[in-house]
């Protein structure tokens, strides 16, 4: 509403990056280009006083007289003045906080609603004092002179305004006279200001704001005088309009991937629960992504890993509510989606290359309960020719439950076990939790023993080790924020490694997840585990099921670092794995942060047997897409429950494409790994594991692309086709890369599937049929044995004929797909290396090469060679949408036989060109 976007700079509206600003005069000024809004605000406050006298007629007076600055703002807009939980808010204590208070129909069941109390739009905010030029921009000083409703409120803050890219704008705003808490996340430093940004920045002087704008367009992207700046020494909140209602992101939650902006509240505090729509989950992430009319996009990062609160409202607006640390936002100017991705990882750094195994098949279960029932498991599935890369095991491995050890009974073969897998090309991973056991005779349990006598533990206030209850029993918690339990952990790896030869490892339980809440002996009383104000978070208490918040650590208290713990565990995880092995490390970790995608993947927990969880984790796994973390899925057929034949056929289907596949159960439950199923339905499985096997060199290029430059893996159509605002809703559905559409069916007892297509040609992925489409829904054949896999024209595939795993797969003739465009044009290109080995773009042990097709000639040209791509060859070229049957085809210029389909696929075998041999293929 405009009456929130008053600018009080004197003379001139804005303040452009390019020059410093003066020093305001004749504060309280209204600028002339806000002049028109005055007289809408006017228009607006007498319709609304009018509509009000009216209303109070029609049910009788008295009543209490609200003043005509409350009736002006509109239900949409009011922010928040006090958005405790389970407070009946009357109008004396909102008045109290000097907010107004208007009574509302109540909200839908699990739903806010308007809040009763809101801001007027005088509240008393900050006045930006003074601003001054810096080399990357400016440096200003915000001074509050009325004290705000939370302790401590401090009372000049400092403003740094750093423009460092033409798309990236750096706004930070902290105390001006004292340290506070920071992030510990490594980012980029500006060098230089940014010469032609796309964005311009105005101020708003007294009752400070900012107003960020898309220059080309004059999009407003940020407007934060909509509502009071307050920082407090712990509660810290700023609002801002939205210019759109498309807004996905700040996770970890069970959603749709598009949030409702309809007085919904997202929280950030990592903790162990079953994935449950409405809960704070295993992660968090304080980024959003917003798509604006027009199909142009942007990215805002609050960089802060304190407990928070994301308030969504219909205005469209949001509210930032955090308890701690600084507000230090970066935000990404696109301008389309793909791009503000690449732009936040260039901030929170790019994710890790994978090895190659890893893109494989893994299976896993809760309640094996032996090596050998592991092993069968494993037979079973080299006996159906199934594809499998690696076998897991859960917690029941280990020795009452505890970390580096593993039980001498009923794991006795473990070690032969890992054995075989590796002579068949095959890996070994297990799942280690943070907690450790504490109650072992002293001198029997070295990991606790050693991590006591160094002091590596969490501990109380009182300086003593915190002791929680986990699946071992009591135990104390690794404090990773200590360098010294980084060499601590590598030397427990090690040891274990010895005896076991795993390689890759899966944290599990570190939210940190605590079967008490805060400790055996509760939490001290204080400010830190009862903070002034706690966020919407599940239990209604930070401690509830993890560690006290006022637990010490090596870098702060665990009220700062909380959210951090997964992020720094898998930090010393992979950095052992690198110096315990030697080749690339595989990590899967539970609860991540900002940059996690450097040291881990991630899997989307504790869901359950049932189709809306199938469906739910399409938008999960896109979701940590836009995160930064493209190594992800979830527990394929369901963790908890029973699942069934066609449920788990269907979700082998969709989970044969998630970047990361797992199929995991829990015990107590009926298998479900796919040599248990029916023939029909084991074959089903196993045959879109060979598809996706097939596809491995596609998925490894994507990877490889992710790790170089930010590109999503796993990606929503609305990347795609941003300008189709069909898309942007779109979350049954997804593609890989930006040419591979994956529509899975997500119900139970049907035969098709109905599934928007995009505008353009698409070729099915099996026959090479081609469909066109207008931008349309499509019915589609979907027998339990099928999922549809469309190619975007224009799109060349590397694929290559799968063996039962990627080790075999590897050795295998390549074949390229090509879908030709309406134009027959086509591009693709390939990521080869030798698929574990360290930093191989890096140090240029790799091959890539580029496919091209224009005027009926295919070309592949080497841009770069190594020698893993001598061993591989080119055996098949298949092309999709050639219109008319060829005379004869030319492979560096001599005549090679063909096939030709009446679906117009031309398909030219028997190549046996090397990888590292460019040629040529021309079709007449």
């Amino acid at each position: 509403m405009k009456s929130y976007q008053k600018l009080t700079q004197p003379s001139a509206c804005r303040l452009e990056e390019e020059g410093a600003a003066a020093a305001p005069t004749g504060h309280g000024k209204l600028a002339p280009c806000w002049v028109g809004s005055g007289l809408l605000v006017a228009a607006v406050l007498l319709s609304a006083i009018t509509v009000w006298v009216l209303q109070q007629v029609s049910v009788g007076w008295p009543r209490p007289t609200l003043p005509p600055k409350c009736l002006l703002v509109p239900e949409s807009h009011r922010f928040d003045c006090y958005p405790e939980r389970h407070v009946v808010v009357t109008q004396q204590l909102c008045e109290s906080r000097g907010c107004c208070f208007i009574e509302s129909p109540p909200p839908a069941a699990g739903k806010r609603g308007v809040p009763w109390c809101f801001y007027p739009p005088d509240f008393p905010s900050y006045t930006l004092e003074s601003l001054n030029e810096t080399a990357l921009g400016m440096v200003g000083l915000l001074v509050r002179r009325e004290k705000a409703y939370y302790p401590r409120d401090i009372e000049m803050l400092r403003l740094d305004v750093e423009f460092e890219t033409d798309t990236r704008l750096h706004i930070k705003i902290t105390d001006a006279a004292n340290p506070r808490y920071e992030v510990p996340l490594e980012v980029p430093q500006a060098t230089k200001k940014a010469e032609n940004p796309i964005y311009s920045l105005d101020f708003s002087w007294d009752r400070f704001g900012v107003v960020l704008r898309r220059r080309a367009t004059g999009m407003v992207l940020l407007n934060t005088t909509v509502a009071p700046l307050i920082f407090a020494d712990q509660f810290l909140q700023i609002s801002t309009s939205l210019p759109s209602k498309f807004l996905y992101g700040l996770g970890e939650h069970r959603g749709p991937l598009l949030h409702s902006v309809d007085w919904s509240t997202l929280t950030l505090w990592a903790r162990d629960v079953s994935p449950t729509e409405s809960f704070n989950l295993y992660g968090a992430h304080p980024f959003y992504l917003l798509m604006e009319e027009g199909g142009d996009a942007h990215g805002v990062f609050l960089l802060n890993s304190n407990a928070m609160e994301v308030a969504l409202q219909p205005a469209p607006g949001l509210t930032w509510r955090t308890i701690g640390g600084v507000l230090d936002f970066y935000i990404f100017l696109g301008p389309d989606p793909n791009t503000v991705i690449q732009q936040y990882q260039q901030v929170i750094g790019f994710p890790a290359m994978p090895p190659f195994w890893a893109l494989g098949f893994h299976l896993c279960r809760w309640g094996y309960g032996s090596s050998n029932e592991t092993w069968q498991t494993v037979r079973a599935m080299r006996n159906y020719q199934i594809p499998q890369d690696a076998q897991w095991n859960d917690i029941d491995y280990m020795d009452g439950y505890r970390d580096f050890t593993f039980d001498s009974q009923k794991f006795a073969s473990l070690p032969s076990l890992v054995e075989d897998l590796r002579k068949h090309g095959q890996h070994y991973v297990m799942i280690l939790d943070p907690g450790i056991s504490s109650t072992n005779p002293n001198g029997s349990y070295w990991p606790f023993d050693e991590g006591l006598r160094r002091g590596l533990f969490l501990n109380t206030t009182q300086g003593q080790t915190l002791i929680g209850q986990v699946w071992p029993g009591f135990t104390a918690f690794a404090d990773f924020s200590n360098s010294d339990t980084h060499q601590w952990w590598l030397e427990n790896l090690q040891r274990f490694h010895a005896h076991v030869p795993f390689d890759g490892l899966w944290i599990d339980m570190n939210e940190p997840s605590n079967f008490m809440d805060g400790s055996e002996e509760g939490c001290p009383p204080g400010e830190l585990d009862s903070p002034p104000y706690t966020p919407a978070v599940l239990g209604d208490s930070l401690s509830a099921k993890t560690v006290c918040a006022s637990a010490t650590q090596k870098a702060s208290v665990h009220y700062n670092l909380h959210n951090l713990y997964g992020l720094m565990e898998a930090k010393a995880t992979a950095r052992a794995l690198i110096q315990i092995r030697g080749k690339r490390p595989f990590v899967i970790s539970r609860s991540t942060f900002p940059s996690q995608g450097r040291y881990s993947g991630h899997w989307l927990g504790d869901n359950r047997s049932q189709w809306k969880d199938m469906y739910y984790s399409i938008p999960g796994l896109l979701s940590f897409s836009l995160f930064g973390i493209p190594l992800v899925g979830a527990d394929i057929c369901g963790f908890s429950g029973s699942t069934s034949e066609e449920l788990c056929t269907r979700w082998m289907q969709l989970g044969a494409f998630y970047p990361f596949a797992r199929n995991h159960n829990t015990q107590n439950e009926k298998a479900q790994d796919p040599t248990v199923f029916s023939p029909a339905a084991r074959t089903a499985m196993k045959n879109v594991l060979l598809t996706r096997y097939s596809l491995l060199p596609f998925l490894y290029t994507l990877f490889h692309r992710a790790h170089l430059q930010g590109d999503t893996v796993a990606r929503p159509l609305f990347f795609e086709f941003p300008q189709d605002v069909t898309t942007l809703g779109l979350d049954r559905q997804f593609l890989w890369g930006r040419s591979l559409l994956v529509t899975p069916v997500l119900d139970p007892g049907v035969d098709s599937v109905t599934g928007y297509v995009p505008r353009g040609t698409w070729y099915d992925f099996y026959t090479g049929s081609s469909m066109n489409s207008s931008g349309e829904m499509v019915k589609m054949s979907a027998p339990l044995d099928h999922l549809n896999l469309h190619i975007r024209e224009g799109a060349i595939l590397p694929t290559q004929k799968p063996g039962t795993t990627s080790e075999a797969t590897r050795r295998n003739p390549l074949c390229l797909i090509v879908a030709l465009s309406s134009s027959d044009t086509a591009w693709g290109d390939l990521f080869w290396d030798d698929g574990e080995s360290l930093d191989t773009f890096e140090q240029g042990s790799y091959s890539y090469v580029v496919f091209n097709v224009t005027q009926n000639i295919f070309t592949s040209t080497i841009l770069h060679a190594s020698t893993e791509a001598t061993e591989v060859t080119i055996g098949t070229l298949s092309i999709f949408g050639v219109r008319e049957p060829p005379s004869k085809v030319l492979l560096n210029g001599q005549e090679k036989p063909f096939s030709y389909l009446d679906n117009q696929v031309l398909t030219v075998s028997g190549l046996g060109l090397s990888l590292n041999q460019g040629f040529s293929l021309q079709w007449l």
